[in-house]
């Protein structure tokens, strides 16, 4: 075929034109083909950016704390302390014990149970459980005055009272469950605790500890920088509790859901700013949330120890609402259940300087 205005080849023009039209062909097929391997390459680079991007992320989701979605074991702090007599606790010591917040300051104390659920002291929220709007909580401060980057702070979504609180003073099932706006990330500052299972009975002398933010005496506010305090209690006999509190005939103010911790002589207790916080006593290397610090007659005084709410008592209203809790106990290692003699949490350090009750 002979193209207009082209000027004339000869004899081999056909050969000549048919080569360089496959020449062309495939020249144009290799360089669609390059684009189309290098796109493809070009996508691949995409991908692999960001897959090392999310690994990247993974990895410092990690270092910041944000834990896989299985829940952690509780009541195992990933942090030992090495303060041996002091005070103050030690940063990551107690990782479950929160702030509850009221209009962005501390008001009680709680432990933390799961991604979405607090514990604490139903007096803390008396005449104000219509309004959670007020109320936040902190999780991994363990400084209120210097609480973190790695802190969390997250709303309360609603308040959970025990159904037979009174809202009086010394009541019994002084107990709420505080359902969080969201889901938390754990990290080694914000772990869950255990709940005790039928297993663990705690004997008179058992030393336990407790953990709060309030009040060092009547009055007297804990200082700047907050720092978190810690004080071993051993459980006190129910009996002699009730003998302490006896207030006349059919006036006994223990009763079967609380528990007693700390020293007769006084000088040591809970405090105003304490209320909610954990009563904590280990059982084969796991702290275990025995009781919520509830109530007691001024701070730290003679024969007036600190009372407790019993979790023990209440565990199976926690498990219906809660889905998730842990329980620990004897079977997880730590020896039969009630061995006589056997005293449950062990005396891993010296008391420190008491903080008690909303």
């Amino acid at each position: 075929m002979v193209v207009p205005g082209t000027p004339a080849l000869g004899g081999r023009c056909p050969r000549i034109l048919t080569s360089l039209l496959l020449l062309v062909a495939t020249a144009t097929l290799a360089a669609a083909e390059t684009t189309d391997q290098k796109w493809a390459v070009g996508k691949r680079g995409v991908e692999l950016e960001e897959g090392r991007q999310e690994r990247r992320a993974r990895e410092s989701d990690v270092e910041m704390g944000k834990w896989p979605q299985k829940p952690p074991a509780c009541g195992r702090p990933q942090r030992l302390s090495r303060i041996v007599g002091g005070e103050d606790s030690t940063d990551a010591e107690w990782p479950w014990v929160v702030s509850i917040r009221k209009n962005g300051t501390h008001h009680c104390a709680g432990s933390l149970l799961t991604r979405h659920w607090v514990v604490t002291a139903a007096h803390c929220f008396k005449g104000n459980l219509n309004k959670p709007a007020q109320f936040s909580v902190l999780l991994g401060a363990w400084q209120l005055g210097n609480p973190g980057l790695r802190s969390q702070e997250v709303g309360i979504a609603w308040v959970q009272p025990h159904p037979v609180y009174s809202w009086k003073e010394g009541s019994s099932a002084d107990i709420a469950l505080v359902r969080l706006e969201h889901s938390i990330q754990f990290s080694e500052r914000v772990l869950p605790i255990c709940l005790p299972d039928s297993s663990v009975r705690l004997l008179p002398d058992t030393n336990c500890w407790i953990a709060g933010w309030g009040s060092i005496n009547d009055g007297v506010p804990l200082p700047h920088p907050q720092t978190l305090q810690k004080l071993k209690v051993p459980i006190i006999d129910s009996g002699v509790c009730s003998r302490l509190y006896w207030r006349g005939a059919g006036q006994g103010a223990i009763t079967e859901d609380m528990l007693c911790a700390g020293y007769l002589e006084g000088e040591r207790d809970a405090c105003l700013g304490d209320s909610g916080g954990p009563l904590m006593c280990q059982v084969g290397g796991t702290w275990l949330l025995a009781g919520i610090i509830s109530w007691g007659e001024g701070c730290a005084e003679r024969n007036r120890p600190g009372v407790y709410i019993s979790l023990a008592a209440h565990r199976s209203w926690v498990q219906r609402i809660v889905q998730g809790v842990q329980l620990r106990g004897h079977s997880q290692g730590s020896g039969p259940a009630g061995r006589r003699g056997r005293a449950l949490g062990s005396p891993l350090r010296s008391g420190a300087a008491g903080s008690r009750r909303a």
